[in-house]
């Protein structure tokens, strides 16, 4: 597939930035290799700004085109794979990779719809929350003495490793097209979290959750899903038996 579009594909998430500056650097990075789908969630700061501007140096048609999203599930709605930076391994959610690990595998699945590589806050980085809802994770493997990376720069890195992946001549076709694979499309965000919205509801009729004293059932569950990589039929089935369970028991489908 022709590598500008498997890169047009890709989102920059960027949560909760706090720095205007930070947002212009990033736009930067993204357009000098050759990235344009930038999405802020809720910006510290009102924009656009002129000082993210000032820093963008010639990527300003980057921050213009630039979606603002309340919450991470709106910057991630559509997309087929979502890609967590996090500087460090959480007891919950997937284990980080290395760079050059999660650019193949944005651009594997990019041949298929839109994919996003999420980063957080400049000063706390990602939520748990925001983890998981993340299928992977990438840490790049900075010098442990002074680990402290500026988003910008952090943004660079893996734009940098993307452009290299996509425009290298061992790029290999990810299936034998003479083979109709026995799959279908993968599943997006948004009917990912229809399942694990409906998967609650069945589990706290049944009296399998209990909402008040929920342990790590919910986010094992999520890590375990995130795994799985569920196509657009699974999850149809994964709600079908959860609706049938629903109507034996008398609740009906409500997720």
């Amino acid at each position: 597939m022709n590598p500008e579009l498997l890169l047009s594909r890709i989102r920059i998430v960027l949560c909760r930035p706090s720095h205007p500056g930070n947002i212009g650097a990033a736009a930067r990075a993204m357009k000098t290799m050759g990235l344009s789908d930038l999405h802020l969630v809720a910006p510290k700061c009102a924009f656009p700004d002129p000082e993210a501007e000032a820093r963008a140096t010639g990527a300003v048609d980057v921050l213009k085109g630039a979606k603002i999203h309340d919450t991470l599930p709106g910057a991630l709605a559509g997309s087929i794979l979502a890609v967590a930076l996090s500087a460090r391994r959480r007891d919950l959610g997937p284990p980080p990779g290395f760079p050059r690990e999660a650019a193949w595998q944005l651009l594997a699945e990019a041949a298929h719809g839109p994919v996003a590589l999420v980063f957080g806050n400049e000063s706390v980085g990602l939520s748990n929350d925001e983890i998981l809802q993340c299928q992977s994770a990438v840490s790049i493997p900075t010098n442990p003495d002074f680990s402290s990376l500026n988003l910008g720069a952090a943004v660079q890195v893996l734009c940098y490793e993307l452009r290299l992946a996509a425009y290298s001549d061992t790029l290999q076709p990810l299936a034998d097209p003479r083979v109709t694979p026995f799959s279908s499309p993968l599943a997006t965000h948004d009917e990912i979290e229809g399942l694990h919205a409906h998967l609650k509801s069945v589990m706290t009729e049944t009296g399998f959750l209990n909402p008040e004293q929920p342990g790590r059932l919910l986010p094992k569950l999520r890590r375990l899903f995130g795994r799985a990589r569920l196509e657009r039929d699974e999850i149809n089935i994964l709600r079908g038996i959860l609706s049938a369970t629903q109507n034996r028991t008398g609740h009906g489908r409500k997720a």
